[in-house]
C-alpha cells in the first residue's frame, strides 16, 4: 500500500511509507480506530527506540529483541511489544491529560514516549541497567521530558512510587499483581497481558468507588515481565 497523493512526507524520511504500512495494515485492522492513537504512531517514530542491528524490524508485525542477542532476550523477555498490542493497549485504556502514569517494564522507552504524549506524566519502572539507560536516552534524543525513568523491579517496589491514574505493564504476567490495586486512584485504570501461552488476554481493571470492573475484550500474547509470581496452573 502506498502513501495516499496527499500525504505530507519528509523526503528525507526513510521509514515514511513502512510507518504508513504499519498503520494501515497492522495497527487499523486490529480495531484501532482512536485517530488519536493513529496520529501518535505516525509522529512517534518507532525506529528512533529500536536497537540499531534490529532498524530493520521497527515496523514488522513482530516483537522486536531489545539487546544483541536474540536468544537472551527470548529467554529473558527484552522485547519491544508488536506495534499493533501497544497501540490496542493505548486505546483502550484511554489516557487523559491529567492523568498520571506508572509503567512497569520501560524496554526501550517507545511505550512510555506514546504515553506522555498523552498524560501529564509517566513514571516508567525497568529491572534492567542497560534497558533503563537505553530509554533514557531515546527518550531524550525524542524530546520528551515528562517521562522519569527509574531503576527499579516493579514487581516489588511499585508501591515505593505513589498513586496513579494508569498503570501500564509493558509484558505479559500470569495475573494482575494484587498491590497495584492499591495503587489506583478513583477512576484509575491497570492494563495488562494475563494468563499463559499461547493464548493471553489482555485485562483492564478500572476502581469504581470501592470495586473493581474487569474487561478482558481480546486475546493476545506477549513476552513475560520478569520478576511477578508464577502461580501453579495445575491443582489437586
Amino acid at each position: 500500500m502506498a502513501l495516499p497523493m496527499n500525504a505530507q512526507v519528509n523526503p528525507s524520511d526513510v521509514h515514511a511509507q513502512a510507518r504508513f504500512n504499519m498503520i494501515e495494515q497492522q495497527v487499523r485492522p486490529w480495531n484501532v480506530l482512536d485517530e488519536a492513537v493513529l496520529e501518535l504512531m505516525g509522529k512517534i517514530h518507532r525506529e528512533d527506540f529500536v536497537p540499531p542491528e534490529y532498524a530493520n524490524l521497527a515496523y514488522m508485525d513482530i516483537e522486536v529483541p531489545l539487546k544483541s542477542i536474540a536468544e537472551e532476550c527470548a529467554a529473558k523477555g527484552w522485547h519491544m511489544l508488536a506495534p499493533k498490542i501497544e497501540a490496542r493497549m493505548l486505546q483502550d485504556v484511554k489516557i487523559q491529560p491529567t492523568d498520571r502514569v506508572l509503567e512497569i517494564g520501560t524496554g526501550s522507552g517507545y511505550m512510555a514516549a506514546l504515553m506522555a504524549a498523552q498524560a501529564k506524566e509517566v513514571v516508567t519502572l525497568e529491572i534492567d541497567p542497560e534497558l533503563a539507560e537505553m530509554a533514557r536516552e531515546n527518550l531524550l534524543s525524542a524530546g520528551v521530558k515528562n517521562v522519569e525513568v527509574k531503576l527499579a523491579d516493579g514487581a516489588t517496589n511499585s508501591l515505593a512510587q505513589g498513586t496513579f491514574d494508569v498503570i501500564m505493564l509493558s509484558g505479559s504476567v500470569a495475573q494482575v499483581p494484587e498491590a497495584l490495586f492499591a495503587q489506583l486512584n478513583a477512576g484509575g485504570r491497570i492494563a495488562a497481558i494475563v494468563g499463559h501461552m499461547p493464548v493471553m488476554r489482555f485485562t483492564l481493571v478500572t476502581k469504581n468507588g470501592d470495586n473493581y470492573e474487569v474487561k478482558q475484550p481480546w486475546d493476545t500474547a506477549a513476552s513475560r515481565l520478569v520478576s511477578f509470581e508464577e502461580p501453579s496452573r495445575f491443582s489437586f
